[in-house]
């Protein structure tokens, strides 16, 4: 009895060894998978009772926590149950004036406690509300405005000014605009909050009738929720830990570049009396994880992924510093997904002489796709029909399969790690946003000494992202003319979208279809050793476009010029 004991007990020693050398994240691949698993059983059993929208969630707190804080801004504190009743007011008021359910409403505000009422009282109507992003121009917005349908744009009042540039066009729309403010700065605009001492703060009896795939929001922007919630109009690497100290805050959001300002800046002394336990984001490189790890105390950091357009996305949720997720046996049932291999000129997914797409091997970057199915759908962008036909892959493995491509590159290494390489095709990030290459690329061809540009992303040391840079050929008998472009970008494009480089050349090479070329110019950057063609620097300081040489290059390099 005891020989037999013995042998079962080497066994079982045996097999855990085995599985720490060969399978070291066996079992924390199982518990994620396994809470995930209860978690979408509390959803199942959360839309059995009728709790199926972002707005039954958030009556449900209000029932069950009506006196938690669920904002706080600046020195004001509000509960689930006053955005709840302010919200009611804003809904009401609405109602009056015309609103009802199907209608598009955009809305323009900044981080302010009424965004979330605005949007809110929007909601109770079953109206469907656009996130319109406050830093881009009057064109950019209209063009947001005029691609989702909206019947009406809310304004906060520290956006009127480009509500005004707009006006024009959306008079012609016969476009109702509204202004968070007690006035209206012209006939033009609608007042709210002077009319809201008459509007009750009761709910109206029966919500609008909506189901999962009617429509909820148009995103122009990224922007995140959370329980209680602490908004700031702007971020402050200076009063950051201040304000967590202040609110005692135990979690924060992060962009990769929001973590970068953090570490770089001078010590201060609430950086290690806070509370924060837990940082969740995206976009965070390996060097600043690491110092903020070692600066800021204990934080775990949950590093992620994913998209608005389809159900795909993934989170580290090991203390592995670097990837952004596992794509593990258990996680593959949940999310499944594929890295297919790709032309590194056109970034189309290769394809056999049979016609279907290949698998990336491990340690080999792929594009990421996801599979279509009625639970994970792709409604397209709104107003772009051309676009949305763009992002599908079919008959990637069989005849008729259909997947979502992302456009972004991802690795998987040996174990089964994954880690976000870059965002291919028409986008890049930079300072957080996503940047439209064709929409910078049109800005440019608007300038008469330029005849064509190709606007792409290139990686700059100690920097997230890609700062924007754009080779152009100059129309015949025509010069570069630096101010005139800088005042044009300001005029036309949010900083984040401005080309900080650029390159002169005599032609742009294209496909056969084409389509340009930018491999070979994303690969040499804006190196003055590499190319003879004529390279510039955007200089702020001279709002003009300078001449690259080599020590302006090493600098830009060293970090140190601020970009």
């Amino acid at each position: 009895m005891l020989t037999a004991a013995f042998t079962i007990l080497a066994g079982l020693l045996a097999v855990l060894a085995y599985q720490k050398v060969f399978n070291p994240f066996l079992w924390v691949d199982l518990r994620y998978y396994l809470k995930l698993r209860m978690y979408r059983k509390s959803l199942q059993a959360r839309a059995q009772q009728g709790i199926i929208t972002f707005l039954d969630g958030f009556l449900l707190q209000v029932r069950r926590n009506p006196n938690k804080a669920f904002i706080i801004y600046e020195d004001q504190r509000l509960t689930y149950q006053d955005v709840d009743r302010r919200s009611n007011q804003f809904a009401n008021l609405f109602r009056e004036m015309s609103l009802k359910q199907g209608d598009i409403v955009a809305l323009l505000m900044c981080n302010e406690p009424d965004f979330m009422s605005v949007w809110l009282g929007l909601c109770k109507l079953g109206c469907q509300v656009a996130f319109l992003n406050t830093n881009n121009k009057s064109k950019s917005v209209l063009h947001c405005i005029q691609t989702c349908g909206a019947k009406a744009l809310v304004v906060g009042t520290g956006l009127v000014h480009l509500a005004e540039d707009l006006l024009p066009a959306l008079k012609k729309d016969n476009m109702t605009v509204f202004v968070v403010h007690h006035t209206a700065p012209s006939e033009d605009f609608v007042s709210l909050l002077d009319k809201m001492e008459n509007s009750s703060t009761e709910r109206q009896s029966g919500l609008p009738k909506v189901d999962i795939m009617s429509n909820f929001l148009f995103i122009f922007t990224s922007g995140t929720t959370g329980a209680t919630c602490v908004l700031k109009k702007k971020f402050s690497a200076g009063q950051f830990w201040k304000d967590c100290v202040k609110y005692n805050v135990t979690v924060v959001q992060y962009i990769g570049e929001l973590c970068r300002y953090l570490v770089t800046h001078p010590r201060v002394p609430e950086e290690s009396s806070h509370t924060v336990r837990l940082a969740a984001g995206s976009g965070l490189r390996s060097d600043v994880w690491k110092e903020f790890a070692k600066r800021f105390g204990r934080i775990k950091i949950r590093e992620g992924y994913g998209l608005t357009e389809a159900s795909i996305g993934f989170l580290n949720y090991t203390d592995e510093v670097g990837p952004i997720g596992r794509a593990s046996a258990f996680n593959k049932l949940l999310t499944p997904f594929e890295l297919l291999r790709y032309d590194t000129q056109t970034y189309e997914p290769l394809r056999t002489a049979s016609g279907r797409c290949v698998r990336a091997q491990k340690g080999e970057a792929g594009i990421l796709v996801a599979p279509l199915t009625p639970m994970n759908q792709f409604l397209g962008y709104a107003g772009n029909k051309v676009q949305s036909e763009k992002k599908l892959v079919k008959d990637v493995f069989r005849m008729g399969d259909v997947y979502f491509n992302t456009g972004d590159l991802l690795l998987q290494d040996q174990r089964d790690f994954l880690y976000f390489c870059d965002r291919v095709g028409d986008t890049f990030r930079w300072k957080g946003e996503n940047v439209s290459t064709m929409e910078v690329s049109d800005v440019l061809c608007l300038l008469d000494f330029i005849q064509e540009a190709s606007v792409y992303g290139v990686t700059i040391p100690g920097h997230e992202g890609r700062a924007g840079m754009a080779a152009i050929v100059l129309k015949p008998d025509h010069r570069l003319n630096g101010p005139e472009l800088y005042r044009h970008l300001v005029e036309a494009l949010p900083p984040y979208a401005w080309p900080w480089f650029l390159r002169i050349r005599p032609s742009l090479d294209v496909t056969e279809t084409f389509k340009q070329q930018k491999g070979k110019l994303v690969q040499e950057g804006f190196n003055p050793d590499i190319t003879l063609d004529p390279l510039f620097f955007l200089d702020i300081t001279q709002k003009d476009y300078i001449l690259i040489n080599g020590s302006l290059y090493e600098n830009i390099v060293l970090g140190k010029i601020k970009l």
